[in-house]
């Protein structure tokens, strides 16, 4: 079609991308070729790097790289992707931390399975938006399906919903935010005294284990709620959270004229890998009439685990469930997805506008996602899951996922059969959490030993741990999220650290001896 009087110059022959200065690095159907070339160049780089990389980490400071990184001019393109990919080589994949490799046992890092960096190759080239149909189309109906397919495995219900988002500390954001509003609108329901909304809600609690994540208090205060807003319960000997102070802790509550408008239970703590008695704390959420959020952001792998999915019994109950697809289904950042049981409550998310999303398209039954979610634009991050289960299938992930809580199991049986470490409870899930004693060494030698250990272990780039604190005191942590690392790996990594930490605590000694007080 072509304006009156106008001419349309239609190019019979073909222009070489070169020709069109900055346009030639656009994604066209007439840069394809360029984009093969490129592509091919930056994924060869990355397979050579992943092929010889024989430790995770090469122990690069900040002070080594922050001058590094700060000397690159960006005001002066290289022009050339195999300079800036040389370049790149210099200041990122050579120093990267490299979670594929099997004595990395630090954080929840997992490595990616082949069929979901296949989806993130098709979804960043598309580049589709994920908050309207008309610029997603089967992206949008791709999601609803996998939303649908994981709150079948959970067992919502058939009323149930979600939406895909950025991680558990989003998912667990918006959860807070359902639950907050349902209990406002119950609160001002149920009584017909006029209260404004600070009073509101300055009167709302949420409670959660010692052990929960650190995303609900920091939900609590995006959402406007008090510093005191949430109450954490004592967990007991096996770090779970004990449902006889959660039951009190809502009735005192109660009596107190607050309202509690959610309990957060975790299935898969980060630090202990451990999971709250769900059939107990839905009995009492039930009783109380307060809204169930279960955090398993970490545990949702058990959805898919030919073994241990009753380890999630109870979950079912949730009114809203966190999983992340990036932790235990071996997804490339980010993979996360908040479902909850009815789908009415995620109204609390929806804002109209016209030029977006405008309300009469909810009448034409238009999908929009933007109408689920706290943000407008949004990646396609459901299609490395859908391919997932489209190549592997959901039994071979939840294979992968057992392989790893296997190996922390007999992680677990052999620092607890070594008199050099001491080991905290079993966790049900991969982690592993422990710290070596010096011999007739004090608490402050124990600690300064342990953390010595993980930054000497680091620094050496040999292995990586984590460390965290229990009952006041440091300790270590493995967190295992790769199949291939074997007990070899993990007895290896623990030689090291007693080597490092064995060191510090007789050089310290020596040191004492040699100086005494007075």
């Amino acid at each position: 079609m072509s304006l009156p009087g106008s001419t349309v110059q239609v190019p019979t022959t073909g222009v070489t991308p070169a020709s069109h200065g900055a346009r030639a690095h656009l994604f066209t159907a007439g840069t394809v070729e360029d984009y093969r070339r490129v592509l091919a160049e930056g994924i060869g780089r990355v397979a050579t790097r992943m092929a010889e990389v024989d430790r995770p980490f090469t122990g690069v400071t900040p002070d080594e790289l922050v001058p590094r990184i700060a000397g690159i001019d960006l005001d002066r393109p290289l022009g050339d992707s195999g300079a800036a990919l040389d370049e790149l080589h210099d200041v990122y994949l050579r120093d990267a931390v490299y979670f594929h490799h099997p004595r990395y046992l630090a954080h929840l890092n997992c490595p990616v399975v082949i069929p979901a960096l296949l989806g993130e190759a098709v979804l960043t080239a598309v580049n589709s938006s994920l908050d309207t149909w008309d610029q997603s189309a089967g992206g949008t109906l791709i999601e609803r399906r996998l939303i649908d397919w994981t709150a079948d495995r959970i067992g919502l219900g058939p009323a149930a919903d979600g939406i895909f988002t950025s991680g558990g500390t989003q998912s667990n954001l918006q959860a807070m935010l359902l639950a907050r509003e349902e209990t406002c609108a119950n609160l001002v329901g149920r009584t017909t005294e006029r209260q404004s909304r600070p009073e509101l809600l300055s009167r709302l609690r949420i409670i959660t284990s010692a052990a929960g994540h650190f995303s609900v208090q920091k939900a609590a205060k995006l959402l406007g709620l008090g510093a005191d807003a949430v109450v954490t319960v004592p967990t007991d000997a096996d770090r779970r959270m004990r449902t006889a102070d959660l039951a009190r802790e809502i009735a005192r509550c109660r009596e107190e004229g607050l309202a509690v408008m959610a309990v957060v239970a975790t299935a898969g703590t980060t630090d202990f890998g451990t999971i709250d008695p769900l059939p107990q704390i839905a009995d009492i959420c039930a009783a109380a009439g307060v809204w169930l959020h279960v955090d398993a952001a970490y545990g949702c792998g058990l959805l898919v685990s030919p073994t241990r999915r009753h380890l999630l019994d109870g979950i079912e109950r949730a009114d809203s469930v966190t999983v992340d697809y990036h932790k235990s289904f071996f997804q490339p950042v980010s993979s996360s997805a908040l479902l909850v049981r009815d789908r009415r409550v995620l109204r609390h998310a929806t804002w109209h506008a016209d030029y977006l999303n405008p309300a009469r398209m909810v009448e034409q039954r238009i999908p929009n996602q933007v109408d689920k979610s706290i943000q407008t634009t949004r990646r396609f991050d459901a299609l490395k899951l859908w391919l997932t289960l489209r190549i592997m299938g959901p039994d071979a992930v939840g294979e992968l996922f057992d392989e790893v809580v296997d190996r922390a199991a007999a992680a677990w049986q052999l620092l607890s059969g070594d008199p050099r470490f001491e080991v905290v409870t079993r966790s049900q899930l991969s982690t592993v959490v422990f710290r070596y004693l010096p011999a007739a060494a004090g608490r402050e030698v124990v600690d300064d030993a342990n953390l010595y250990a993980r930054e000497a272990l680091a620094a050496s780039g040999a292995g990586l741990v984590a460390g965290t604190k229990v009952d006041g005191a440091h300790y270590l942590k493995l967190t295992l999220l790769n199949p291939e690392t074997t007990m070899d790996d993990i007895a290896h990594v623990l030689d090291l650290i007693a080597e490092h930490a064995g060191w510090y605590a007789q050089t310290r000694a020596t040191a004492e001896l040699s100086c005494p007080v007075g």
